[in-house]
């Protein structure tokens, strides 16, 4: 899971990409990195760390230009930790690129083969977004006519990506004096979306993994890229889009509504925090049927994701509500750390309990998910540390039993602790007295409620069902 911006203005937009990729910092933060473009020459600068620390003053002088793109990583467990994966990327051929990808191929290995013996491309990592970018380069190169390069060119080579790329993908790019491009897998897995700025000078574009980076520098949310669609934005701030795959079909990721974005971000029509509070409703019912409410005397959250469904859960159910954990904003997600080790030292770093919360209670712990479910026993040790009398488990999400292949790392299914589990069973593992899990037709339902556009979604981490092409290991 990764974060990208493309900006494409009328005045220097180094400080704007730097303030929007810090708005999409929850997206990852192993890496950072911008290239700009002027004068058809691209001037980058990546590395590893938070946007923060990435970036000096002197860094940012040196990226000059008018229009850029920027990107924050997330690192899974296939990928190396060396700043040579950071992104954006960038190729010399045909045209120099510099491109950043959100998202996950799960016929990467096969491409990058591919790309070695047929195409003759050399790629020098082990990085699934060089792949993506390498494909995107010699299908511009074959799509092209000698040297020239009009629309028409780069929408015939997204056409040809789409047709060799199996997975989920979020694309900006610049082509060194055309533009810049955006495109958006077929299924749409992976959220991207478009905003308007009008100036004197002329229309400015950006186009963000989410609309809070658009809300935060100054641009009107226009709407979502849809899946298999491709936008072009020329020198002189002219949009032009056409849809380049044969059978597109949106299936967002339940994912990002249950924990990744944000939630002042709009995803497809729907309000995150919106369907957070949809999810919370839902399962205050499921709840109520599965625990006596008299045994609960307070409903908690766990920071900070999770608040609007235990806000929601609580009102619905005529519960007291508190808050029963502070949360260290200076510590990263545990959840995207990479090591297991790392992971169980971080969540004691991050959270602290408050005794008075918890002390003669018995508590309810409302969570977006349990994945490996390694934080939700050190969270419920820590609640009976506090003095809880009882705890009670709630995930707003459904029981996570398979991989996400698509830019989340949940690399095998063996660490996922409901993959051969009923929910009574892994609340005896984590300790709580009672464990309630999410129904998956009630989240989609939620969303639906919110956009009765959104027919299907991507819930591969629920029910094994790969749409986008199957992980390697099956």
């Amino acid at each position: 899971m990764c974060g990208i911006i493309g900006l494409s203005a009328r005045s220097p937009v180094n400080q704007l990409i730097y303030d929007s990729l810090l708005l999409l910092q929850h997206r990852g933060q192993d890496a950072a990195g911008i290239a700009t473009t002027k004068n058809h020459f691209f001037y980058r600068h990546k590395a590893q760390g938070l946007v923060r620390d990435v970036f000096r003053t002197r860094n940012m002088r040196d990226l000059v230009g008018d229009s850029g793109i920027g990107h924050v990583r997330y690192r899974n467990a296939q990928s190396s930790d060396t700043v040579d994966e950071a992104q954006p990327f960038y190729v010399n051929a045909p045209f120099g690129i510099t491109f950043a990808h959100n998202g996950h191929l799960t016929n990467w290995r096969q491409l990058r083969e591919e790309l070695f013996r047929v195409d003759r491309r050399h790629i020098n990592t082990n990085s699934d977004s060089e792949v993506l970018l390498n494909v995107f380069a010699h299908e511009l190169q074959t799509a092209a006519s000698g040297s020239s390069l009009d629309e028409n060119t780069l929408f015939a080579a997204v056409k040809a990506v789409h047709r060799r790329a199996q997975g989920a993908y979020a694309v900006v790019a610049q082509i060194a004096g055309f533009g810049l491009v955006a495109f958006r897998d077929p299924y749409g897995i992976r959220p991207l979306c478009i905003g308007r700025h009008d100036t004197e000078a002329g229309t400015e574009w950006m186009i963000a993994s989410e609309s809070v980076a658009l809300a935060g520098g100054g641009f009107q949310f226009v709407r979502d890229i849809t899946p298999g669609e491709a936008v072009f934005i020329d020198l002189d701030g002219q949009l032009s889009s056409q849809q380049c795959a044969q059978r597109p079909q949106l299936h967002p990721c339940l994912f990002e509504y249950v924990y990744f974005a944000r939630p002042d971000s709009l995803l497809d029509g729907v309000s995150v925090y919106d369907a957070r509070l949809q999810m919370g409703e839902s399962l205050g019912v499921k709840v109520a049927k599965s625990l006596r409410l008299g045994d609960i005397d307070v409903v908690m959250p766990i920071p900070d994701t999770s608040r609007p469904s235990a806000m929601q859960l609580a009102a619905c159910l005529g519960l007291s509500y508190r808050e029963g954990f502070i949360k260290n904003r200076y510590i990263g997600r545990t959840f995207i750390m990479p090591g297991q080790v790392v992971r169980q030292k971080s969540v004691r770093q991050k959270l602290n309990a408050i005794d008075l919360e918890f002390r003669g209670k018995n508590v309810l712990l409302v969570d977006d998910s349990i994945v490996r479910g390694t934080t939700s026993r050190q969270i419920v040790e820590m609640a009976r540390a506090a003095g809880a009398n009882k705890v009670f488990f709630a995930s707003a999400a459904p029981p996570v039993r398979y991989p996400n292949v698509y830019g989340i790392d949940m690399p095998a299914r063996d660490d996922l602790i409901a993959a051969n589990q009923d929910a009574e069973a892994i609340a005896k593992e984590i300790g709580a007295d009672g464990l309630v899990y999410q129904n998956l037709n009630d989240l989609e339902d939620g969303l639906r409620t919110l956009n009765p556009s959104l027919e299907t979604f991507e819930a591969s981490c629920f029910t094994g069902n790969y749409i986008a092409g199957a992980p390697e290991w099956q």
